[in-house]
């Protein structure tokens, strides 16, 4: 049975709150209100509790910052391919996906989660290969939003967003060369937007899997924005066209 740690209120918090059952062992630090909170509601569900110290914590979030507190557990299965046909389905016009092509640093795939799940994302596709994995230092960027956006891992992300094209999921990729702006495309419907990685961008093959391609308008002195940032701003932008509250 594989085991993970993760340190930090809310990574900690996100996953006693969505999936108790996978929590293992809490280990904390008393004094802070909301490290107690969180140890009582593991009591509450049944989660062994054990007293730590500082340095014992650090040791086990694995350098990470984790604030008092750390869990071991289970972690979950990412989702497969073959369930996004159901998401679709569910989901219909109301569908909205992210891809992220070869993000490479755990914190900014954290911080992508992060604003995929207060954007409402359904789902966030990833490559099986040269991603940064689902790691402490991401989970602990994330702030529980790895709990609560599902992560798909695909074995090719140009052939996964052509089955999604042939769904009706239109696909809108962000590149600092493409004529378009972002605020002049419509994120309206089904759609999935797909980033770069941080160096390179979106690889050949998967910006020509793209329906439309979109930049981000910078009138300032600066040329490219951190993949996160990116990502927010993209992300919002569907959420402002699509009038949720």
């Amino acid at each position: 049975m594989k085991r993970e740690h993760t340190g930090g209120i809310n990574a900690v918090e996100a996953l006693i709150e969505r999936s108790p059952e996978r929590v293992l062992q809490l280990w904390a630090a008393g004094g802070n209100p909301r490290v107690q909170a969180l140890i009582e509601r593991a009591r509450a569900a049944g989660i062994p509790v054990q007293a730590a110290r500082p340095n014992a914590l650090d040791k086990l979030a694995g350098g990470e910052t984790h604030q008092g507190v750390v869990a071991e557990f289970r972690p979950a299965e990412p989702m497969g391919e073959a369930e996004l046909d159901g998401l679709i389905e569910a989901r219909g016009p109301d569908l909205l996906l992210l891809a992220l092509d070869r993000v490479q640093d755990p914190h900014n795939l954290g911080a992508c989660l992060r604003s995929a799940a207060a954007a409402g994302v359904d789902a966030v596709l990833v490559p099986r290969d040269r991603s940064a994995p689902l790691s402490p230092a991401a989970r602990r960027a994330a702030a529980g939003a790895a709990e609560r956006v599902p992560l798909v891992e695909v074995a090719n992300l140009a052939r996964a967003l052509e089955h999604l094209k042939q769904a009706g999921v239109w696909a809108v990729g962000l590149a600092g060369d493409a004529k378009t702006a972002l605020y002049d495309i419509d994120l309206k419907g089904p759609r999935i937007v797909v980033m770069g990685s941080e160096e390179r961008g979106l690889r050949r093959l998967t910006a020509e899997r793209c329906d439309e391609l979109a930049r981000i308008p910078m009138p300032g002195t600066m040329e490219s924005l951190n993949v996160s940032v990116a990502t927010g701003i993209a992300l919002f932008e569907a959420v402002r066209q699509r009038g949720a509250a």
